[in-house]
């Protein structure tokens, strides 16, 4: 991995110098555009739309149009005036209780480093942030923007989590909710008793992108054949799909009990099975499950 930022944390008086790593990267394949007829790549070309003539990046400046029309260009000289393209420290604002934290406010996750030769003051933030129940609230600068980030550990790195700010959240307001009539008992109960067939431990290893291995294995073969292009494959009949819309919600758990090979409890057995639930684990499923797709 390749630092992307150095700074130093600001723990009260203790400085604890770091340097940041993007901790995620996504596997999905990438593709450029070709032209259909010749497979030629199609490239982009800035033209301005003024004088017609195509613009060098180094040539180019951003712009920021008012809700009234007005213009303002700002150059690489005028970002560098900022004051927050000078910090490189990250103060530690407060502890928070982690609950507290709505996870829909989650962004992006970063490794730090101890960038010291003795790296004291790092393995004490991170020992005294595994020892108490609260996430460090942090406030740094990256890439020209300001960002609030949570502070944790994860298995003795210390991990710097950024927030969305709380305008950058929005507001929802469904009518179709207002007047919804509340889950009768007796769907509440076979939901519940549903919950707990399909319950087990978290277990990241065992859920697998299978677009992206079937899609893998698609360019694979079209390499092999040597011809660059996928085979025609004959196209399957649509298959039937039923009511979306399920009017009777009992009916419909009742079915997604069976079908997991667990029926409705009675109601004086369900004691016992939260008895022998306790004394026994619940067992993982054989098969490996399959995440559903991003953007689907």
């Amino acid at each position: 991995m390749r630092s992307i930022w150095k700074g130093s944390i600001a723990f009260g008086l203790v400085n604890v110098p770091v340097k940041v790593y993007t901790a995620t990267e996504d596997h999905d394949i990438r593709f450029h555009q070709v032209h259909a007829a010749d497979g030629g790549r199609i490239k982009y070309d800035r033209v301005c739309q003024v004088c017609g003539k195509s613009i060098q990046y180094s040539d180019i400046d951003k712009a920021y149009v008012s809700p009234d029309g007005d213009q303002v260009v700002l150059t690489d000289a005028d970002f560098a005036k900022l004051p927050a393209a000078e910090k490189h420290e990250i103060p530690v604002l407060e502890f928070v209780p982690s609950e507290q934290i709505d996870p829909v406010l989650f962004d992006k996750s970063y490794y730090l480093e101890p960038d010291s030769a003795t790296p004291k003051a790092y393995q004490l933030l991170a020992a005294t942030l595994e020892r108490i129940d609260k996430t460090a609230l942090v406030h740094f600068t990256l890439r020209q923007k300001t960002r609030l980030a949570a502070l944790r550990v994860r298995d003795g790195v210390l991990v710097l989590q950024t927030l969305l700010w709380p305008d950058e959240v929005r507001a929802v307001d469904f009518p179709a909710l207002d007047d919804a009539p509340a889950p009768r008992p007796q769907e509440l109960k076979m939901a519940e008793t549903l919950v707990e067939s399909m319950s087990g431990d978290f277990e990241p290893s065992e859920y697998t992108d299978e677009y992206q291995i079937e899609l893998q294995k698609l360019l694979d073969e079209a390499i092999a054949s040597g011809s660059g292009k996928v085979e025609s494959a004959a196209v399957a009949e649509p298959v039937e799909q039923a009511d979306a819309e399920v009017v009777d919600l009992v009916a419909a758990l009742q079915r997604s009990l069976e079908a997991s090979g667990r029926r409705e409890a009675e109601p004086e057995s369900a004691p016992k099975k939260k008895q022998a639930a306790k004394k026994a684990p619940a067992k993982k499923a054989a098969p490996r499950r399959t995440a559903a797709r991003k953007g689907a």
